[in-house]
């Protein structure tokens, strides 16, 4: 009997191996386990028993993550070389301060145990005040 559970652990090592592969791909557990026919129900036992598969899943998914991201950028700036307003815009908005829609707000102060002055409460709102009124706007 011994040998066969052998065989059990060499078929889940080997299981576990290959969805980490898919993993680093795809970073979607639902498509990992499905690649690698092993039931959701499995890979999340599996994850909670074995710490090292646990580490390993999460850096195969950073690294599934970051293969997509790179990936998106990449066809990203093909469409932006092709001319799409779109990519453009979306590039301009998200990677240039002059384009962003975001809005900054500056400002400190020294917090020594004291309450927070009248002036700087009123900074405060103000702050929050544009950026609730540029949020509605953003909506629209």
């Amino acid at each position: 009997m011994s040998k066969e559970l052998t065989v059990i652990e060499k078929r889940i090592a080997k299981n576990k191996e290959f969805l980490i592969e898919q993993l680093r791909r795809i970073p979607i557990v639902q498509i990992a386990c499905e690649k690698s026919n092993v039931s959701r129900a499995s890979y999340y036992r599996w994850r909670q028993e074995d710490a090292e598969f646990e580490k390993l899943t999460n850096e195969a998914i950073d690294n599934g993550v970051s293969l997509i991201n790179d990936m998106a950028e990449s066809q990203l700036i093909s469409s932006i070389k092709d001319g799409n307003l779109s990519a453009l815009t979306y590039w301009l908005k998200h990677r240039h301060k002059a384009y962003s829609n975001k809005l900054e707000v500056q400002g400190s102060f020294e917090h020594k145990n004291e309450e927070v002055s009248e002036e700087y409460k009123q900074l405060i709102k103000k702050a929050l005040n544009i950026a609730a009124s540029e949020s509605e706007v953003a909506d629209e």
